[in-house]
């Protein structure tokens, strides 16, 4: 054990509280401490200032517990009876304030003062996302403790399960001989869950004598686990105040932290039904689907007692419940007679105080202009008022209402907005047609051909996304260094740089970013061709669902906005140039990333536009024949992250067709010297018309071999 855990097991377990305070670290400098020494490669101190950190984050946590017990205790034994009603205020004030100083000073005799154990809310999500375990599976796997590195990285991995960089080192733990399967366990497994998924096997198998007693312990701990989340609730309130806030008045201040108070305590029925790894997707009705199983399995092993309190107890979250109001009196007729049973006292206590939490919140909500989001599907529909629940109505209505922003005139005539986002079933989507001309998309699409490298933008691989396709790519810089080397024509250049802003300025008029302009993080000129001969039985995509901004995880439904995702890109954007081909639909999908809520089929000159996070998930169907072509486009609101290259290529094209001028202009007055006419052969009215008929001509003879 390293010297750091050995001393702080030391403190915790054998020092009393006020000295423990003295020494205690505050865990948030620890985690800082221990980023520091990690991106020094300093292994053994990043593991010694994490591990203190976790362990003085436990610490705290727990004091706090422990704290408002005792407390709670201490005013309920002091509590009086018949106190006037006019002296009712002063009576809740003095009761806040001596909760306030017992709170304050159990805390600085458990864990020392404020300062040693208040956070800010993001170092508290990343201990929450389990941050210290990824920096700890690398340090102890420097020190070579790989046993420890790869419990370190299955406890990150439960809580993170789409991270695929420690999915892979945790495949590579498991071919190391040194490392034993007991090694994969998670470090901050949870009680009630290891209870619950035990209980459920069972449960599932009809072994209903061994899941029962394992039911009760998952409820037990789940009970436990709701209180503590609910003692947490009442940390300090740290909302970023605008200048209204900071002019509230003493009572209205008051009312809005305590609501505060009392929605975050609702909202921890959520909590302890949502497994690590599964943030907000909690199971539904966690605590009365333990009465639902409980009843019926007591039943099952002719246990009619405590089938009688389970039942009554289901009754008491949903009393209109049919099957288990017959199930209740199955179970009374199989009893012995004169058996009375009623529901779970805990329980009772419980729902009362919910409900009464609940009344406030409402009531706040109703008179308040407070927001609440009701966890609890058993919350009786009389207990919110009228007002409330015709406001829901409305704003449902209104949801399903495109919220459409006011804009000015559009930047170009011509391209028209063919689908909104309710037409799409999303929102910040559109799909706009009509940006580009036949000609403009053929004189693009032969650049692609003509200059395009075979997987150009990603890292060289011929097929990024399928083996079955063949991919090109084209930067626009590459496109007019290779004008310039004689490679490609100067004119069709010009068109995808053309192209590519009115796409931008599209983007920009259609999603207003109050006053602030969109910049160009990166363009690709793409084109997928599909392969002669491997498209049979073919089920893969072109590009799998992805978000542009976000790691998307269909799992919890979230997006994690982290490295490797490009998170500064705001706005995304495809123009399509082509429609001669088969399959390569673009489809939008729920964050699931399954459920396909609107698809769009390509064609010259159509714009899709959409912000660029999880909100709009994406893929592209395979293209089995032909070859699809667009221009890709990623915007961001963040000049900093602007694309360099476009400047470069910009002043490039421009620096290209400056000199282009000048040598026609030397050659043109070289003519006037010679005493030539200006005027070459072969234009003219005459010539004029030649040379157009011979353009439409090529052109068309071009659009035939496209």
């Amino acid at each position: 054990m390293p010297p750091a855990q050995l001393t702080l097991l030391v403190l915790a377990c054998c020092l009393p509280g006020p000295l423990l305070a003295t020494l205690l670290q505050p865990f948030d400098r620890l985690y800082y401490s221990g980023l520091r020494a990690y991106f020094q490669k300093d292994w053994l101190a990043t593991e010694e200032y994490l591990l203190g950190a976790l362990q003085s984050r436990a610490r705290v946590r727990g004091a706090k517990v422990a704290c408002h017990a005792q407390c709670q205790a201490e005013e309920d034994q002091g509590a009086g009876e018949g106190v006037p009603s006019h002296l009712q205020e002063l009576g809740v004030f003095e009761r806040v304030l001596k909760r306030a100083e017992c709170q304050t000073y159990c805390l600085r005799q458990q864990v020392g003062p404020p300062s040693r154990h208040r956070t800010t809310q993001s170092v508290e999500d990343e201990f929450r996302r389990r941050e210290p375990y990824n920096y700890l599976q690398l340090a102890y796997f420097q020190q070579q403790k790989l046993n420890a590195a790869a419990s370190a990285a299955h406890t990150y991995f439960v809580a993170n399960p789409r991270h695929l960089q420690m999915k892979e080192d945790i495949t590579k733990y498991r071919k190391m001989a040194e490392v034993g399967e007991e090694s994969f366990r998670d470090l901050e497994a949870q009680p009630h869950w290891e209870a619950y998924d035990a209980a459920l096997s069972h449960y599932d198998a009809d072994q209903y004598q061994e899941a029962i007693p394992l039911l009760e312990a998952s409820l037990n701990e789940s009970f436990r686990a709701l209180e503590d989340c609910r003692v947490l609730c009442e940390g300090p309130y740290e909302e970023e105040e605008s200048e209204e806030e900071q002019h509230k008045e003493l009572y209205e201040a008051i009312a809005d932290h305590y609501v505060q108070v009392l929605k975050c305590k609702q909202r921890c029925v959520l909590d302890i039904a949502t497994k690590p790894g599964r943030r907000r997707y909690a199971i539904d009705d966690f605590l009365p689907s333990h009465f639902d199983m409980l009843h019926f399995a007591y039943a099952s092993v002719s246990d009619w007692q405590r089938a009688i309190e389970c039942a009554h107890t289901f009754l008491l979250f949903y009393p209109k419940n049919q099957t288990v109001t017959e199930k209740l009196r199955q179970y009374q007729s199989a009893a012995a007679e004169g058996l009375e049973l009623t529901a779970r006292e805990k329980v009772q206590l419980y729902i009362k105080r919910s409900l009464m939490e609940k009344t406030l919140i409402y009531y706040a909500v109703e008179n308040l202009e407070v927001a609440f989001d009701d966890p609890d599907p058993w919350t009786p529909e009389d207990l919110i008022p009228e007002g409330v629940r015709e406001r829901a109505r409305v704003n449902k209505k209104k949801a399903s209402d495109e919220d459409e922003p006011e804009r000015g005139p559009p930047p170009y005539d011509g391209p028209t907005v063919t689908q909104n986002a309710q037409q799409l079933n999303g929102s910040q989507r559109v799909v706009v047609d009509g940006l580009l001309t036949d000609d403009e998309c053929n004189s693009i699409i032969r650049l692609a051909r003509v200059a395009g490298g075979s997987g150009d933008g990603y890292r060289g691989r011929r097929s990024p996304h399928t083996p079955y396709e063949n991919f090109q790519g084209l930067t626009l810089l590459k496109a007019v260094k290779m004008v310039g080397e004689g490679l490609a024509n100067i004119d069709d250049a010009r068109h995808y740089l053309e192209a590519s802003e009115r796409s931008l300025k599209m983007t920009e008029w259609y999603f207003p970013t109050m006053d602030t302009p969109l910049h160009y993080s990166f363009t690709h000129l793409v084109c997928r061709t599909a392969i002669e001969g491997q498209q049979e039985g073919r089920i893969d995509l072109s590009h799998p669902v992805h978000a542009d901004n976000c790691i998307l995880d269909p799992e919890s439904r979230e997006c994690w906005k982290e490295p490797p995702a490009y998170t500064h890109r705001d706005y995304s954007a495809i123009l399509y140039l082509n429609d001669n081909f088969e399959g390569g639909d673009l489809f939008f999908t729920d964050m699931d990333a399954a459920t396909v809520t609107a698809q769009v089929r390509p064609q010259c000159g159509r714009l899709v536009a959409f912000s660029a996070g999880g909100e709009n998930a994406h893929g592209v169907r395979a293209v089995t024949r032909g070859q699809r072509c667009a221009i890709a486009l990623w915007f961001t609101l963040s000049p900093e992250y602007s694309e360099q290259e476009r400047t470069e290529a910009e002043e490039y094209l421009k620096q290209m067709e400056l000199s282009s001028a000048k040598t026609s202009q030397v050659e043109e007055n070289s003519r006037r010297e010679r005493g030539h006419s200006p005027e070459p052969p072969g234009t003219g009215e005459r010539g004029d018309h030649q040379a157009r008929t011979h353009k439409k001509k090529a052109s068309k003879n071009r659009r035939d071999e496209l």
